[in-house]
């Protein structure tokens, strides 16, 4: 059976929190999940996911660097599917009083922009954001995987 006996996967990368990065973030994810096995369409859904809540980052934080995470895991129960892709991205404050860019302002990543949670809420089956250490927060989500979409 795909899938069965699958060994723990997880990665990890960080970029700075730039415009240009958000393409980077999305190859990087592409690649990782590529090598993973990872069905295409759940790939390409990770894909959107953590091109959404990087742009999140780089738009509405004054954080200097953005870490996403990635690993596959079981089901926390509470209606979760057995097997997930857990996603999250974190923003890494830089040093106090530093202001990025000349942004007016650093705004938290659940405040409404745009419709990116939105849409990460709609391809998710379970996301939130929680406060990190030093000032800096993280926003995940989590992604089913089945047989199917699960090679490896």
């Amino acid at each position: 059976m795909p899938g069965a006996g699958c060994s723990h996967r997880e990665d990890e990368f960080t970029l700075p929190a730039r415009a240009e990065s958000v393409a980077e973030a999305r190859r990087l994810t592409r690649d990782r999940l590529d090598g993973w096995e990872v069905h295409r369409d759940i790939r390409d859904t990770a894909v959107l996911v953590v091109s959404e809540l990087f742009t999140n980052a780089v738009v509405h934080t004054g954080s200097e660097s953005v870490a996403c995470r990635m690993r596959r895991e079981r089901g926390a129960g509470n209606g979760e599917p057995p097997r997930v892709l857990h996603i999250e991205v974190c923003g890494r404050p830089g040093p106090p009083g530093r202001d990025p860019d000349g942004a007016p302002g650093t705004r938290l990543p659940g405040e409404e922009h745009g419709r990116g949670l939105l849409l990460v809420e709609a391809v998710s089956c379970a996301w939130g954001i929680r406060d990190g250490h030093r000032g800096g927060w993280s926003v995940w989500a989590r992604l089913p995987l089945t047989a199917e979409g699960d090679r490896g």
